[in-house]
């Protein structure tokens, strides 16, 4: 605390007060009060500590020793009653009452004389009557109970000479006198004696004598109600327990072993003492209890009734001024030296008292607890040196917290003053250790020592007020105050607050101007007009926030000479920073040449696991160590490359968790990896991180191997395994998408796709080439672009880069791009590089992605180039019945023909024998008659081939195919071939009798190739009704015997084209037209140059279709040359057929004549029926 007075004349700091509001009261060797008052500091300040001005001196009134030239302690107390404003002052022997805070004189200037101590408050009294307060003041022979509110009322006196030191729970108060100490229950007056202060004390322990005393102001002699002294006293061959740290701490310890009664009871500590039961116990619980405990402690049932049945005795009317008659002295030491012991009670929690004891001052001394029934509960406490004060900080002696405390004083410490030999001589330091748990004999050090200023962090000592003068460290005083002050810790708001972090990489500006896609000039411009003015009301609103933080509380109050500090503990932030600092090793200038211990930082996570946060600045000072320790871990993977290959899986899983545990910002983590520092995207507020991990992150990015341009270099030494734990570190950031509790949300998840898809795709070159072979690095390729990423236009220049256009398309199709993604199919169709392969049947991937989409540009313009590159597929995103674009066959056909001529065809095809639609049958077959005729008019060759085959087809032996079958069956692989195929088919008939076409425009066309299209002019020819010319060239041109038999029977349209099923009844001719076309068949068969073929083709069609012949007729037309052998066959079945007739006719004039006769039966049987009938004149009767 900056006072702003130095020691003069040589008086010093007795006792502090404690703060009330902004006043402190100090007390000074001088018997003067000091009154100060606190001046806060203005927010424009640097040091938010507040400064503290003289507001006046108070010299106590005293009572003048009665011995001259005596030593006066000066102020030795100043006890604080909040609840009543008031201030009890003890100086040099003599106790007045001051009102608060101006300190004027109360009570009238009530003073009492021979007063030894004042205070025990009862530290119970958290929700006690207001405006009251009750103190115990020590008078040499007894101890006054007073209740200060309006005016001081005396409630009780207890007979306790001596009293040096109380402490107060309810209406159990443990104190000590020179000697001893004693657990007192106020409400009944009783005493329990407990433990000597030093072992050696012979006659303190003989006087405890396990006694329970009446200690009312009227009572007698002692009244002994606890067994024999035979009982309580154990004798000489009991079990004795030792230790062997010291020959007096061994002897002390020894003692109270022997007095040890009950095994059962003793308390092992963890320092391996001891602990001892007190003297006035009794040999075993069920034989004797304290009536502090039960009220049982008796040798009889008539003696416990009648101690519990007998009222107290009432404390005598004295006032507080009133002198005090002298007891009986306290017990005297024995003749042997004895040095002194000073008492220390301490309370840790509501049931316990903490006491010291010791053989003397310079050998180490123990702490035992023991509870409100004075047994010894935990283990004992190890000084090194007997201490000349006390404190516990922690648990329920923790002074009530403000809002903004660092952290709550949950965890236990014991704080002593112990007097050692240090390098500057006998000095006094503070003895830090814990007393809730075992902490295996770990002691820290709290030294005053010569510093800088008062600004300065304290580091493990406590630094002096004023620069360069030296402190007195023989004289050091320590205490807890009533009630809690506010202390600033700046530099934990320092640690904890925001800053912006500057990313190592050059010409950031222009980079991500780059990566946004936003004109450079235009973003300098902003920077320049807005950055700065946001980042300094950033950093403002960041140093609030920081001194919000940056405060604690504190209630023990150190003090040396004219100097006096607040004793605090030193933040959660600053105590693990500093291990983190230390192991570290700052020594070392280049972190890369340092070898880090990875286990000692594995340590420091595991001592914070499962830690809960219980105020706001303790939740971000465990947030901030675990981001610091999971940074440092991480940054070592890539400082230090050459252990890489040795990092144990667990300790990359521990790195991993902690990373996520830790929550840091992972823009900051990939500023260390520099394969990936380019995919950061600052936004237009900049990255703002805790500022001590900045300090971590600027002192590895010096030392960061290759660079971020260099994607070989960079990371051709990293593990594997590394990578993998970036990528799983990154893929669970991407499911946190969505989290309202993220800042900078667009920016970070910008940069985790980025990074992510930059890391899949480095990973994935090793992947093999083809969709086949689907890696699971590729699957999850696939996986970050299918479920769409927040860095779009970073995505897309990442995918160029990497020449993966086949991925490219998958991310455009995550945002229904579908216009990029066809042009980026197309692009990998016509041959631009794609390093993956995976589109391996390209020109069927987008036919079926053309008919799932809606959009009709797309799908026309996409078609059509489709269909210009492979015609059958491209007519299929037009005819396919589930296209979600419908467009008219009319719109397709002229788009087909002015972009794509190749795909016409196959499109017209489709609609005339895919869909039968006959409306485009004769475009299709003006279509296959331009092909042919194109060829044949610019190929020799072609017209050669038409009349090979003709020939070849005449040359054939019977039975032989029909022509259309031998022309399919040895088809020749050009278009135009199988044009003429479909030609014939369509003008066959092949679509019905109802299909027409224009006959004369096809004869116009094919007049100058008659000779080469033989069987389309039979087909014409059929079609205008010339029957005999058709059959004549199907004859003697083609010699297609079979097909012209055909041709009879089902008329000249429906020829030359293959036929499935039965033929409609409508299209065969009727019987009298087939018989006119048999009959002209039979005058060309009869005009066969071959005789022999003129003989068999007669024969057989008269013998097979002689039903549809005149004998007569045929008998005319057959030569006269010929036998009648020849034409048997029908001759047998004309006769045949006549007699069948005949007889069909006989049967049929028979059946009408018994028809007739039944007719003529009936009508008989009828008239028979009606009788006869008398005609007269005009009438029947």
């Amino acid at each position: 605390m900056p006072l702003g007075i130095a020691s003069a004349n040589g008086w010093t700091v007795t006792d502090v007060g404690g703060r009330v509001e902004e006043n402190l009261y100090v007390g000074t060797s001088a018997a003067e009060i000091l009154h100060f008052v606190s001046i806060s500091p203005e927010p424009s300040d640097d040091s938010p500590r507040p400064t503290f001005i003289l507001a006046s001196r108070l010299q106590p009134t005293y009572t003048q020793p009665s011995t001259a030239g005596q030593a006066l302690p000066g102020v030795q107390q100043i006890v604080i009653l909040s609840k009543v404003n008031k201030a009890c002052v003890l100086c040099n022997g003599t106790l007045t009452f001051y009102t608060l805070p101006e300190l004027s004189p109360a009570f009238n200037n009530t003073k009492v004389s021979n007063c030894s101590w004042v205070g025990g408050l009862d530290l119970n009294d958290g929700t006690g009557e207001e405006n009251v307060e009750t103190i115990m003041i020590c008078l040499k022979n007894r101890i006054r109970i007073v209740r200060v509110g309006e005016e001081p009322r005396p409630l009780k006196t207890i007979e306790y000479p001596g009293c040096l030191v109380s402490t107060r729970r309810d209406s159990f108060a443990c104190v000590a006198n020179a000697h001893s100490y004693a657990l007192l229950d106020v409400d009944r007056q009783q005493k329990v004696p407990l433990f000597p202060i030093s072992s050696l004390d012979e006659v303190a322990v003989d006087a405890a004598g396990g006694r329970v005393e009446d200690i009312s102001s009227n009572a007698g002699a002692a009244n002994d109600r606890s067994t024999s002294s035979a009982q309580l006293l154990p004798s000489d061959s009991a079990d004795s327990r030792g230790h062997g740290r010291s020959t007096s701490l061994g002897t002390f310890v020894g003692a109270l072993g022997r007095r040890q009664q009950s095994p059962g009871s003793r308390s092992r500590s963890r320092t391996g003492v001891e602990a001892p039961q007190p003297l006035g116990g009794a040999a075993s619980p069920s034989q004797a209890r304290s009536p502090l405990r039960s009220g049982s402690r008796t040798t009889s049932p008539g003696r416990r009734v009648g101690y519990l049945e007998k009222p107290l005795p009432a404390p005598p009317e004295e006032t507080v001024a009133q002198g005090e008659t002298p007891q009986a002295p306290p017990p005297q030491t024995s003749a042997k030296s004895l040095t002194p012991l000073k008492p220390h009670i301490c309370s840790p929690t509501s049931t316990e008292f903490l006491l010291t004891t010791g053989t003397a001052p310079s050998e180490p001394g123990v702490g035992i607890f023991v509870n409100l029934e004075g047994d010894v509960v935990r283990g004992t406490l190890e000084f090194s040196r007997y201490p000349d004060a006390v404190v516990v900080d922690g648990g329920s002696t923790a002074a009530s917290s403000v809002s903004n405390n660092l952290e709550e004083n949950s965890e236990g410490y014991v704080l002593a003053v112990i007097t050692r030999t240090g390098g500057a001589g006998i000095e006094n330091a503070i003895e830090i250790q814990r007393w809730d748990v075992d902490a295996g004999g770990t002691k820290d050090w709290l030294v005053v020592s010569n510093g800088p200023s008062h600004d300065a962090p304290f580091q493990g000592e406590v630094a002096a007020a004023d620069s360069g003068e030296t402190l007195s460290t023989t004289n050091l005083g320590l205490r807890a105050t009533g009630t809690s002050v506010p202390i600033p810790f700046p530099e934990v708001g320092d640690k904890l607050r925001s800053k912006r972090l500057m990313l190592p990489i050059e010409d950031s500006a222009k980079f991500q101007a780059s990566r946004e896609r936003v004109p450079i000039v235009d973003q300098v411009t902003e920077s320049h007009n807005t950055s700065g003015d946001r980042e300094l009301k950033r950093d403002k609103e960041e140093e609030e926030f920081a001194r919000r933080l940056g405060g604690t509380t504190s209630h023990i109050v150190v003090w040396s000479g004219a100097h006096i500090w607040w004793a605090v503990r030193n933040p959660l932030a600053m105590r693990l920073d500093a291990v983190i600092d230390q192991v570290l090793d700052p020594s070392s200038e280049n972190v890369s040449r340092s070898t880090l211990d990875r286990s000692k930082i594995i340590g420091i996570v595991n001592s914070i696991r499962g830690q809960e946060a219980r105020t706001e600045t303790e939740f971000l000072s465990l947030g901030y160590i675990r981001q610091k320790l999971s940074l440092i871990l991480f940054a070592d993977l890539f400082i230090n490359r050459s252990d890489n290959f040795n990092r144990s899986a667990a300790d990359l899983r521990i790195t991993e968790g902690l990373l996520m545990e830790g929550a840091v910002d992972p823009r900051l983590v990939l500023t260390m990896v520099p394969l990936l520092q380019r995919e950061i995207v600052e936004g237009s507020t900049g990255i703002w991180v805790h500022a001590g991990l900045v300090q971590v992150a600027q002192r590895y990015w010096s030392d960061l191997p290759g660079s971020s341009d260099a994607d070989d270099e960079s990371v051709s030494t990293i593990n594997g395994e590394v990578l993998s734990l970036i990528k799983r570190y990154l893929i669970a950031w991407r499911q946190r998408k969505g989290f309202g509790s993220i800042a900078d949300e667009a920016e970070v998840f910008q940069t985790v796709d980025a990074a992510l898809l930059h890391l899949l795709l480095h990973q994935d070159r090793e992947s093999p080439r083809g969709a086949k072979s689907l890696s699971s690095t590729r699957a999850e390729l696939y996986s970050v672009v299918d479920h769409s990423v927040d860095c779009f236009d970073r995505a897309v220049t990442l995918l160029e880069q990497h020449k993966r256009l086949y991925v490219l398309s998958r991310l455009y199709q995550s945002r229904k791009m579908a216009g990029n993604v066809l042009e980026t199919w197309r692009r990998i169709i016509e041959g631009e590089p794609d390093d993956g392969g995976e589109l391996t049947d390209g020109e069927n991937e987008v036919r079926r992605y053309l008919v799932k989409i809606k959009d009709p540009t797309l799908v026309e313009n996409y078609g059509i180039w489709l269909a210009k590159r492979h015609p059958a597929l491209g007519v299929q995103v037009f005819t396919h019945d589930s296209s979600r674009v419908k467009l008219e066959p009319g719109q397709v056909v002229q788009l087909l023909k002015k972009r794509a001529p190749e795909a016409v065809k196959v499109y017209l095809e489709h609609l005339v024998f895919g869909k039968k639609n006959m409306q485009y049958a004769n475009d299709l077959i003006a279509y296959y008659l331009e092909n042919v005729l194109k060829v044949l008019e610019s190929s020799d060759q072609a017209r050669s081939t038409l009349s090979q085959s003709y020939e070849t087809y005449r040359a054939l032996s019977p039975p032989k195919p029909t022509y259309r079958q031998f022309i399919t069956d040895n088809a020749i692989p050009d278009t135009w071939w199988h044009d003429r195929l479909r030609l014939l088919e369509l003008l066959g008939g092949s679509h019905g009798a109802g299909f027409s076409y224009d006959v004369p425009s096809i004869l116009s066309r094919i007049e100058s190739f008659e000779q080469d299209l033989v069987p389309e002019s039979i087909i014409l020819d059929g079609r205008q009704g010339r029957h005999q010319q058709a059959l004549r060239l199907l004859t003697h041109g083609l010699g297609d015997y079979h097909t012209a038999i055909n041709y009879c029977l089902l008329g000249g349209s429906s020829i030359f084209h293959p036929t499935f099923g039965p033929v409609p009844a409508e299209s065969i001719p009727s019987r009298e037209e087939q018989a006119t076309l048999f009959r002209y068949l039979l005058s060309e068969f009869l005009r066969i140059d071959d005789i022999s073929d003129r003989v068999e083709r007669t024969s057989e069609l008269l013998e097979r279709f002689g039903g549809w012949f005149d004998v007569s007729t045929v008998l005319t037309l057959i030569p006269d040359s010929w036998s009648v052998e020849l034409v048997s066959g029908f001759l047998v079945g004309a006769f045949r057929r006549l007699i069948h007739e005949r007889s069909e006719a006989m049967i049929a004039k028979a059946l009408s004549g018994a028809e007739n006769l039944k007719t003529s039966a009936d009508f008989i049987d009828k008239c028979g029926g009606f009788g006869p009938q008398i005609e007269a004149g005009d009438q029947v009767h």
